[in-house]
């Protein structure tokens, strides 16, 4: 069985296809209509089963024949099968950032969500990083090197925008500025983590984990060891990949039938084997 996971986020869309060959992943930028993106992205492709997560996921799941599920649920199904220990999730995406933490099973036992405010999101980020005058993608790495250290008073991209002008009139290092953006974040975002009760091990993903700064930040407010993956932009897209698998699973198990997993170089299967009679 081929399962395709496709996660139709605000900045970008990703699908993961699982079978008997090995997982392969793409990523594109949503673009002013994802819902287009979505479908020209499937349609050079065969699967038997698509689940649909995201920001757009009730928009395009419809219109490609797909199921569409929760990204708390996708990001919780993704981040376990990758670290079996995983207890706590953080996503930050491109309009929401959440929280989620799992039982000793995996299942999602409580969550907070930022999706009212851009505060502690990719938008923030991108913002910021405009008004800095860098991308995106350097705007972590230019945190990292200042020396010296300002504050940011609001996380409010309206607000921080003016402020971040104003340090920049005044003379402040654009490293300095960047420093305090990224601290002010993952204050906000460690905040979300302890109303949870975090417990290790802790899994960070979405786009926002691709930002270093971030990153470490995460790790010394918690004190904890932040665990990214490799590609931490897919984790949401592999959960909901994953899901099908999962449903027959469980129903194979509720039958009495015996199921394993097996991981190698084609990718993952599962072996189901009859009951004993």
């Amino acid at each position: 069985m081929i399962c395709a996971g496709l996660d139709a986020g605000s900045r970008t869309i990703v699908l993961v296809m699982l079978g008997s060959r090995a997982l392969d992943s793409v990523i594109l930028d949503a673009g002013v209509n994802p819902l287009r993106r979505c479908q020209e992205l499937l349609s050079d492709r065969s699967y038997d089963r698509l689940v649909v997560t995201g920001y757009s996921r009730h928009l395009v799941a419809p219109e490609v024949d797909g199921e569409a599920v929760s990204e708390i649920r996708a990001y919780a199904v993704g981040a376990r099968h990758l670290y079996p220990d995983c207890r706590t999730v953080i996503d930050v995406g491109g309009q929401d950032t959440k929280a989620i933490l799992l039982s000793d099973g995996g299942e999602v036992q409580k969550f907070e969500m930022n999706d009212r405010c851009a505060a502690g999101t990719g938008k923030f980020l991108e913002v910021m990083a405009n008004t800095l005058e860098v991308t995106i993608g350097d705007l972590g790495e230019l945190a990292l090197s200042a020396s010296n250290v300002v504050k940011i008073n609001s996380l409010c991209t309206v607000f921080a925008e003016s402020e971040v002008v104003s340090l920049m009139s005044r003379g402040k290092e654009s490293s300095a500025i960047a420093l305090a953006l990224h601290d002010a974040i993952a204050t906000r975002i460690t905040g979300m983590v302890r109303r949870i009760g975090p417990r290790q091990r802790i899994v960070f993903a979405g786009g926002g984990a691709l930002n270093k700064c971030l990153h470490q930040l995460l790790s010394e407010k918690l004190g904890i060891e932040v665990k990214v993956p490799h590609d931490p932009q897919i984790v949401g897209a592999f959960g909901a990949a994953l899901l099908p698998e999962q449903s027959v699973s469980h129903l194979a198990q509720s039958r009495g039938y015996s199921v394993s997993e097996k991981q190698g170089k084609d990718g993952f299967r599962l072996s189901i084997s009859p009951p004993r009679k």
